[in-house]
């Protein structure tokens, strides 16, 4: 069972940044995709930010530009820069991996915690 844990959530003004961590379990060489998602209160659950295990990122057209997904392959770790943050951007936001054809869990994937992200006006 792969746990991904997410720190680096909190309350930030307009404008501010914040950076989200997401720390996988076992190398993330294992995943094919990884990225966050977010989902604010009454709404669904929507893509932010992905990496492949390749580095091509894929962005939501409402972060483009302001937000920056990396991945440290020594530290199991994926981060999303969070800049010029916006009241909108106000959400839990969830870590996902998914795991690489070739692996035994290639059917699931997997989900953190969920971190807390408030942008006040």
């Amino acid at each position: 069972q792969v746990q991904l844990v997410e720190s680096g959530g909190g309350l930030v003004q307009a404008g501010g940044s914040l950076r989200l961590s997401c720390a996988a379990s076992r190398s993330i060489f294992s995943f094919k995709t990884m990225g966050w998602y977010r989902q604010a209160p009454g709404k669904q659950r929507d893509l932010v930010a992905a990496i492949t295990s390749s580095g091509t990122t894929n962005y939501a057209d409402s972060v483009k530009g302001r937000f920056t997904i990396s991945r440290d392959n020594a530290k199991n770790t994926v981060y999303l820069q969070m800049d010029s943050l916006k009241p909108d951007d106000t959400a839990v936001y969830y870590c996902y991996a998914n795991p690489r054809s070739d692996y035994w869990d290639s059917g699931s994937d997997y989900w953190g915690q969920g971190t807390q992200v408030t942008v006040s006006s």
